[in-house]
Formats: C-alpha cells, sequence, structure tokens
C-alpha cells in the first residue's frame, strides 16, 4: 500500500507507470517504495485528474482559481532561498534558530491552545527542497545521526509542527525509511509500508516539482491523539489538503497510517477553493 489510498475501484494505473512518485497515481495514491516525491507529486497528479473542484466546494471567480487567503494570515518575513543560494545560513524567518536538545518535548508547553493565528518564532529550514518549520517551544528539539527529527512538545502546536516536519522529512529519499521506522506508531499500514519501501530501491535524482506547504487546521485534538489538515501549495493557483493523524507515543508525537498503508485512507484529498478556516503558515 501507498501512504496515501488508492481508489479500489480504478483499473487505471497510467498516471502512476513510470514509478518517479509516490504522489502521481490516482486518489492520491502513493507508495513509500519511490521515495523521491513522497509528498508532492501526488498533489500534482490530483488536479491533472481534472478542471473542476469538487461539487462540495464553492465555485471561483472566473478571472482566477487561487484560493482565497484570510489576510489576516498573512505570513510577513521574506520568501526562503535554497541552501545553495544562501551562503550565511538557512533564512526562511529573521527569528533565532531553535536550539537543539531544549524546548519540545523536554519541556512542559506553555501554550495548550489550538493555534488560530500563524504560530510565531518559527525558523523554516531546507529538507532537500522542501521547507519545514521548527520552534524553540514546540520542536522538533532533536535530530539523530541520520538527520531525522523528533521531540515536540505535548501541544495542539506541537502536533502540528510534528506533521509537516514528518511529511517534509519522509519526503526525502535518504530519509523515507528512517522516518516510517522512527516516526510512525507500529501497525498493519506501516507494516505495508515498510514491505513495499524495502522491496524496491529508493529512485535517484532530483524531485520534479517544489511544491510547499501554506496553510493547516486542527480538525480534532485530544491529549493522545491530533488530526492536522495539511494544506500545500502546488503553483501559483492550486492548493490541495489531506487529514494526516499524529498520536502521543513514547514522549513523542508519532505518525499514524490507515490500515491501508496511507494516511487518508477513504478519505479524499480536498482540492481547495479558499483557505477559510485554515490557518496560513509556509515558508516560501
Amino acid at each position: 500500500m501507498g501512504l496515501f489510498s488508492r481508489d479500489s475501484d480504478s483499473g487505471d494505473d497510467s498516471t502512476g507507470s513510470d514509478g518517479s512518485s509516490l504522489w502521481t497515481e490516482r486518489g492520491f495514491v502513493a507508495s513509500v517504495i519511490v521515495v523521491g516525491a513522497v509528498f508532492v507529486c501526488l498533489l500534482v497528479w490530483f488536479f491533472a485528474r481534472g478542471n473542476t473542484a469538487p461539487a462540495s466546494q464553492p465555485s471561483t471567480p472566473a478571472n482566477s482559481t487561487a484560493p482565497i487567503e484570510q489576510p489576516t494570515n498573512e505570513p510577513t518575513d521574506p520568501p526562503a532561498t535554497p541552501p545553495s543560494e544562501e551562503p550565511t545560513g538557512p533564512s526562511a524567518t529573521p527569528t533565532a534558530r531553535p536550539t537543539p536538545g531544549v524546548g519540545g518535548c523536554k519541556s512542559a508547553p506553555r501554550n495548550m491552545q489550538t493555534p488560530r493565528t500563524t504560530p510565531t518564532a518559527v525558523t523554516w529550514e531546507f529538507e532537500a527542497d522542501m521547507l519545514i518549520p521548527t520552534q524553540q517551544e514546540g520542536g522538533p528539539a532533536v535530530m539523530d545521526s541520520d538527520g531525522v527529527r523528533s521531540c515536540f512538545a505535548h501541544s495542539p502546536t506541537g502536533a502540528v509542527l510534528a506533521a509537516l516536519v514528518t511529511l517534509g522529512q519522509i519526503r526525502n529519499p535518504d530519509l523515507t525509511m528512517a522516518v516510517l521506522r522512527q516516526r510512525f506508531i507500529s501497525n498493519a499500514g506501516l507494516q505495508l509500508a515498510l514491505a513495499e519501501g524495502k522491496a524496491t530501491p529508493p529512485t535517484q535524482g532530483p524531485t520534479q516539482t517544489s511544491s510547499q506547504f501554506t496553510a493547516f487546521k486542527v480538525i480534532d485534538y485530544v491529549p493522545q491523539r491530533a488530526i492536522i489538515q495539511v494544506a500545500v501549495r502546488i503553483d501559483d493557483v492550486k492548493v490541495a489538503a489531506i487529514p494526516v493523524t499524529m498520536v502521543w507515543s513514547k514522549g513523542d508525537w508519532r505518525g499514524l497510517l490507515q490500515s491501508d498503508g496511507s494516511f487518508n485512507g477513504a478519505t479524499e484529498p480536498d482540492l481547495l477553493q479558499s483557505l477559510t478556516g485554515y490557518v496560513r503558515f509556509g515558508g516560501a
């Protein structure tokens, strides 16, 4: 099973026949075996399957298909630039880089409110070509020798950060298997994902796109589980979102795969027409 569920009634596998992306098959289906584009390319395929938005979504003006963003949540920081263009270090925000080993799961959270505005004091850092957020209070506070990040605050904001960092890191082909082993709850879905990952070596070369996180929405939060709707901007006009479940286990937030080995199971991804109800959050 892939990290995103497949339409089981579909017999058309043409969209994923080249094996270049975990995000290119119908219904945002993707196998962890194609680690070169775990998160981004599935969204690209989703938009390519049709030109009409879901019936439940409001129609957009004729002169624009871009989601209507909430002006109060617009980031004020300049966009980040790739590491190769930035010799003096990461720069998605002017805030200080979080100190490793401090904060996150190592400290009692100070804010237990569900985030309704953009989290502050966040530094965005490149993971391959995708920006991921770090925060002194929320985490991640630990990075192991492989580069896998962990140790997030036991709070709603910590769960949001954990969801985005985990998704960003699993997209990195050098980290996919390590992230699956270390950052997910052991269940039947994880075993399927790991089995497929072991069956085929990672694809090589750069990913085809460089989409970025743009917003989130906390769908549900209880102390031991959080469901975060994560929105990714594909280009200037396209944004899609999927639900990601995080579980508090062994002192940290960890991802939970569905029984089919995907994040979303039977839940269809959303092609967004508006960011109303979402918190604007991105480094680019």
